[in-house]
């Protein structure tokens, strides 16, 4: 079976702002793929092509089999793709009820009304207007009107703007059980928490190219990456009795820097039985989702970039 959504050579141009730069990926059948990046980067646009509302200059793209960009195939595709945009123009004056039977109808095989206003927490406002619902409770809505014709692709742009931490979680669950069930995800979002625990896989784009693509757990080297042991400074002790190098932070913690964090921390613990003290507030970690983020698409990074292009 060939994925999902398959994406070559990418390329828009907007008069002189050459928006994409020859994107490329390819998304799964059954997969949460994020594509992240910072506004302005190009992403936005990607997916305006792949959702079929713009054109593009050249490249190839599919979408459950189909080019977005085919006029005569646009319904067919509607049909089978879901969509939660950043802006949903919806009635105010009908009920949550009203709103979702009605895009329903839109659909040759949705799923049961009732059903969907309750997996988005809507359950008990099915009479309620539109217009007197929260923020938070206005993006549930999005969400239910984005899963009622039971899609095949689902296009979720900041799905959970606005989400108090429950809804947050609730939703990421919904989104995990639509893939548990065959339901392939496309997302964009700013959360790096939302991407960590909803993708299986990520890509970033910068500067309209992508820039790096792989699993939350290994983007940009993560799982190779030196390892952070810290904790607290034992009482009575210097840092310089420590049996490995620390750095003091201004947080009061010691830093230790590792590419092999067991033997270290088999050092830093063997130490600590042997004195009879103890490591208050040991973590070790690597380099997070938003740190490695934050990297791929800093300044720095774009013009390394531009220099290796030229």
């Amino acid at each position: 079976m060939s994925d999902a959504v398959v994406v070559e050579g990418l390329h828009k141009r907007y008069g002189d702002v050459h928006a994409v730069r020859g994107v490329g990926f390819t998304v799964a059948h059954g997969e949460i793929f994020a594509l992240l990046g910072r506004n302005g980067a190009g992403k936005t646009t990607t997916m305006e092509i792949l959702e079929g509302f713009r054109d593009r200059d050249a490249g190839r793209a599919e979408v459950l089999g189909l080019d977005p960009g085919e006029k005569a195939t646009g319904r067919a595709l509607r049909e089978r793709i879901g969509l939660v945009l950043q802006d949903v123009a919806v009635e105010p004056y009908l009920t949550v009820r009203e709103t979702v039977a009605r895009n329903a109808g839109y659909y040759p095989a949705p799923r049961d009304v009732d059903e969907v206003i309750g997996l988005v927490g809507l359950g008990g406002l099915e009479r309620q207007k539109v217009r007197a619902l929260s923020g938070g409770q206005k993006r549930r809505l999005d969400l239910a009107l984005g899963v009622i014709g039971d899609p095949g692709l689902l296009f979720l742009d900041e799905p959970t703007t606005g989400f108090d931490p429950n809804a947050r979680r609730n939703a990421w669950q919904l989104i995990r059980d639509l893939r548990d069930t065959g339901t392939t995800v496309l997302l964009t979002t700013h959360y790096m928490e939302e991407a960590q625990r909803l993708a299986d896989r990520v890509a970033v784009i910068a500067d309209g190219r992508i820039v790096a693509e792989g699993t939350p757990e290994t983007l940009g080297g993560r799982d190779t990456a030196t390892a952070r042991i810290r904790f607290a400074l034992p009482h009575g002790t210097a840092v310089a009795d420590l049996p490995v190098d620390a750095v003091l932070g201004d947080d009061g913690l010691l830093t230790v820097e590792s590419v092999e964090p067991t033997e270290t921390l088999h050092l830093l613990t063997g130490w600590a039985l042997r004195h009879g003290t103890v490591l208050t507030g040991l973590t070790v970690d690597r380099p997070s989702l938003e740190e490695v983020y934050l990297r791929l698409t800093s300044p720095a990074a774009a013009d390394v970039r531009q220099r290796s292009a030229g």
